[in-house]
C-alpha cells in the first residue's frame, strides 16, 4: 500500500499514515531501531498493511519520495476546522440534497374479502 505520512515522532519511532485507499489511517511503530525509516510529514511511503482489532498497522515502510505532500497535514487540519452552525439545517448548508419529509400515515384494514391491507391515510 502507498500512503502519505501525516505525523511522525522520530524519538518514539512512530508515525501516522494516510492510506491511498482513503480508508482508516495506518499506525506505524518501529520495534527494531535498526529498521527505523526516517519519515516526516508529507513523505510518500510504501508499506505492508495488517489489521488488528479494527486498526490498521503499517509494517516495513519504504520511503518513495521525501516531502512530496508537505501541505497535506495542514490542509486536512484546516478542513477539519469547518464549523457548522446548529441553527442552520445541514441540508441547507450543503445545498446538494432536498429533504422531503415522510408524513404519510399507514392504516390497516380489511377489504371486502377479509384480506388485511396496508395503505395510506
Amino acid at each position: 500500500m502507498f500512503g502519505v505520512v501525516l505525523w511522525s515522532d522520530e524519538e518514539d519511532h512512530k508515525a501516522v499514515i494516510w492510506c491511498e485507499d482513503h480508508g482508516d489511517l495506518a499506525f506505524y511503530r518501529s520495534t527494531n531501531d535498526a529498521q527505523m525509516v526516517s519519515m516526516d510529514a508529507g513523505d510518500w511511503v510504501e508499506f505492508d498493511l495488517t489489521m488488528d482489532r479494527n486498526m490498521r498497522f503499517a509494517h516495513n515502510p519504504r520511503l518513495i519520495a521525501e516531502g512530496v505532500f508537505p501541505e497535506l497535514p495542514e490542509s486536512l487540519e484546516t478542513a477539519g476546522q469547518v464549523r457548522v452552525s446548529p441553527a442552520t439545517p445541514m441540508h441547507k448548508q450543503r445545498g446538494s440534497a432536498k429533504i422531503i419529509p415522510f408524513t404519510a400515515r399507514r392504516r390497516t384494514g380489511r377489504d371486502r374479502r377479509g384480506t388485511v391491507t396496508f395503505g395510506r391515510a
